[in-house]
């Protein structure tokens, strides 16, 4: 079969569209066919290997229905030590590469990083997984290929070992884009050093493709023109009379703000991964002059679903993973209770408006089976009527443990807060926020101003409080009885930049240097409090 770049180069773009994008296409029926045969596939490695006859309590399903019958839901714990210790020779097959997550809470226990194999049909995979990101995140409709051969690509993906990296290493391998800066020079620098090196090189070679986290979409996209060190680049692009930078320089003026991405480059395609990506919409276009298209994957799964060119709910890729879903209301009496079996459906089973927990399972010789992820989704729809897809469309909803939960009434996400701040007009660097037990249950946020910016406390309160109530009717009526509290705590200046030196200078990696949003720990918040390097 002809490579994605063999078909972009014969002109054959129908058909690299249908290799790469025709999953969009598939009836219910035969996503589920897909799922079933891949499934089988993986049950007779699982079956066969030491890690699989663990995790799977010796049972030996022959069928899709006995597997679900009768192999445990699991978590992180149930690898141990198999996939902490990479002992190969006890898994389904030999992986090429090991990547990790950051270092996290886990339902199960606490791990400084959750180590996971990738095998060599995993990795192959990836590339027209790869190269479908690429084409949905440029086109405007169905069929649409606007990518060309030696597109350049600003490399602001996190490097091996996390899963970001990876992807970015087999995008480059399918050898349509280059990134700037070089991938083999990018993984080896700093996140700073490579976006300044790669926002140099695109003064002068251009700029077709980002991808990065949302909130870095905004940081740096903020922080163009006027950081970074480009202003001496800039300047000589201005002196050697280059229109498109005159033109850059000329709307910047007019607008009497700093130079922007989107005054630089108009974009083919850009994409984001993250729970922010919904909260920082409007801010990533204003930014880089277009909508970033949200994809969802983890270090577990590979990519699971991905937004279309109507930036609308995610639809979901039958090929990467077995997908199950459990509904929220079963997830937490699981959780509460871990010998309750719970009700789990696959997505052809799944309900308009119900949010619930994923479940997967790796194709492909992967290690991963029934495994609880911990993110809530929303099941938006079954079908996307505008763009004609059959499969249910999904967004992300929240981590199960990154939730305010009071009295069982107000289950606040990390959105609904970020989305709160965010319309409230606060002028912030950054936030924390935790529940705390007085009398009542309150809500409280731990922020930090921009610099130059003055508010007492109490009025920031208010503005979030309000906020809240427009989107939290129950939030609203607690308030109303004066059942809960909300309560701002302004930081010092330059909190979270102590922080994040302190975390680098214990070594911390990437993902570590800030802190959690949600229900950061005592020793945090005492930091944030007195930030003394």
């Amino acid at each position: 079969m002809p490579s994605a770049l063999e078909l972009l180069r014969e002109g054959r773009t129908e058909e690299l569209w249908q290799k790469c994008c025709g999953f969009i296409d598939l009836s219910m029926e035969e996503f589920m066919d897909i799922q079933r045969r891949l499934l089988l596939e993986q049950l007779e490695l699982l079956s066969k290997c030491e890690l699989g006859k663990k995790v799977m309590r010796g049972a030996k399903p022959r069928s899709v229905e006995e597997f679900r019958e009768q192999v445990p839901i699991t978590t992180y714990e149930d690898y141990v030590p198999y996939l902490p210790e990479q002992i190969e020779n006890a898994l389904p097959e030999k992986p090429i590469f090991w990547q990790r997550t950051a270092g996290m809470r886990c339902y199960s226990g606490e791990y400084e990083f959750k180590w996971v194999p990738v095998t060599d049909r995993m990795y192959r995979e990836l590339g027209d997984t790869c190269t479908a990101m690429l084409l949905l995140a440029s086109c405007n409709r169905r069929g649409d290929v606007v990518v060309e051969e030696h597109d350049k690509f600003l490399y602001g993906l996190a490097p091996p070992p996390y899963a970001s990296g990876l992807w970015g290493r087999r995008g480059e391998e399918e050898g349509i884009y280059k990134f700037l800066p070089p991938l083999d020079e990018a993984e080896r620098m700093s996140f700073g050093e490579r976006i300044r090196a790669g926002f140099k090189m695109g003064l002068s070679e251009g700029i077709d493709h980002v991808m990065a986290m949302a909130g870095v979409l905004v940081a740096v996209g903020e922080q163009f023109g006027r950081g970074w060190g480009l202003r001496k680049g800039l300047s000589l692009l201005l002196k050697r009379g280059r229109p498109w930078m005159l033109r850059a320089v000329l709307k910047s003026k007019l607008a009497r703000r700093p130079i922007l991405p989107r005054d630089v480059w108009s974009l083919k395609a850009l994409a984001s991964m993250g729970t922010d990506a919904t909260v920082y919409r409007e801010k990533i276009k204003n930014l880089w002059g277009k909508y970033p298209l949200s994809i969802y994957g983890s270090t577990e799964t590979v990519i699971i679903a991905t937004q279309l060119w109507d930036y609308e709910g995610m639809t979901f890729l039958p090929h990467t993973n077995f997908l199950e879903f459990m509904p929220e209301g079963e997830c937490r009496k699981w959780l509460a209770d871990p010998t309750y079996r719970p009700d789990v459906f696959t997505l052809d089973e799944v309900k308009a408006g119900e949010n619930y927990a994923i479940i997967i399972t790796n194709f492909y010789g992967g290690s991963i089976v029934r495994y609880f992820l911990g993110d809530i989704v929303k099941i938006t729809s079954l079908r996307n009527e505008n763009l004609d897809i059959d499969i249910p469309q999904m967004v992300f909803d929240s981590r199960i443990d990154s939730i305010i939960d009071l009295d069982g009434c107000v289950h606040m996400t990390e959105e609904t807060l970020w989305q709160a701040i965010e319309n409230s007009g606060l002028a912030y660097q950054d936030w924390v926020v935790r529940e705390e037990r007085e009398e009542k249950p309150k809500i409280h946020f731990y922020v930090e101003l921009k610099n130059g910016v003055e508010m007492y406390d109490g009025k920031a309160a208010t503005a979030i409080s309000e906020q809240l109530r427009q989107v939290d009717p129950f939030y609203c009526a607690l308030e109303d009885m004066r059942d809960v509290t909300l309560e701002v705590s302004l930081l010092p200046g330059g909190a979270f930049r102590n922080y994040m030196l302190r975390q680098q200078a214990a070594g911390a990696d990437l993902a570590h240097l800030k802190p959690p949003h949600i229900n950061p720990p005592d020793e945090i918040i005492d930091y944030l409090l007195n930030p003394v390097l």
